[in-house]
């Protein structure tokens, strides 16, 4: 299959209208791809958080409307990244959205671990409460966005529920630009996955955005690795590779079933 990253700048004097129709273009320059992705929040600008109220909708709203018109063009899944959802009653989520490519929703997901580090978005956004993986001509594809990264507890439940590619949306900042490139790699080879990460770029309020999104095989090759500018990368990946890796070294048949249930040293034996 290829998957083609759309890297994304959210500059705050483009109109979400125009930014939408730009990033159109770059997403139909992914003509052929299996699975096209773009990054997190890059039609408000993640850290545009004045702004998330006014950018809110639904999950029939403009933007997955328009996902779903260029899902059906270019016959291809198209992940949404994510955008802020209006739950209602004054309540907002970051929701991730794919859509198959007869214009279906396949699958959303509400970020569960929202981020409070130099960030409002824990502030004002409400935390998932489900995982969400589905079946695609090319194996089950699961989502999680940005910090839940560094939640590898997350990661094995959807491993459980039956991931083989997990696609991670993001607006990681240049600054901890090593930590995504450890921790996208890490969960990859611990979860016996596909990583396709997609990362945001330019300046947002202050904060340079990383890019470098990046495709991880199962057993930690890089397979693609994009630079800081705005475009498009293109990665080829074979997705019988997971069960291969999966049965070759079976490390995920080794895990206890409740680590909990371990003794602490010097207790009972």
């Amino acid at each position: 299959m290829r998957v083609a990253l759309v890297q994304v700048a959210s500059p705050p004097e483009e109109s979400v209208e125009d930014r939408r129709a730009r990033v159109g273009q770059l997403v139909r320059s992914a003509a052929g791809a299996d699975l096209i992705v773009l990054p997190e929040l890059w039609g408000v600008g993640y850290f545009a958080f004045d702004s998330y109220a006014a950018a809110a909708e639904t999950l029939d709203g403009p933007t997955v409307a328009w996902a779903a018109d260029l899902a059906r063009e270019l016959g291809a899944h198209l992940h949404l990244g994510s955008l802020v959802e209006d739950v209602g009653n004054g309540r907002y989520r970051n929701t991730a959205v794919l859509v198959a490519p007869d214009g279906t929703v396949a699958h959303d997901y509400s970020k569960i671990h929202v981020f409070g580090y130099k960030s409002k978005e824990a502030e004002l956004l409400q935390p998932g409460t489900q995982v969400a993986v589905s079946d695609t001509p090319f194996g089950a594809v699961g989502s999680t966005t940005c910090y839940d990264l560094r939640f590898p507890e997350l990661w094995r439940r959807l491993v459980d529920t039956g991931a083989e590619l997990v696609v991670v949306p993001a607006a990681w900042p240049a600054a901890r630009r090593e930590h995504w490139r450890l921790l996208t790699t890490a969960r990859a080879v611990e979860q016996q996955v596909y990583v396709i990460a997609c990362n945001a770029v330019g300046t947002q309020a202050g904060t340079e955005l990383g890019g470098h999104s990046r495709v991880v095989d199962p057993w930690g090759t890089v397979l693609a690795e994009a630079g800081t500018d705005e475009g498009v990368t293109f990665c080829d990946l074979d997705p019988a590779l997971v069960g291969q890796v999966r049965d070759e070294f079976p490390v995920l048949k080794d895990r206890l079933s409740d680590y909990g249930a371990l003794a602490r040293q010097g207790g009972e034996r």
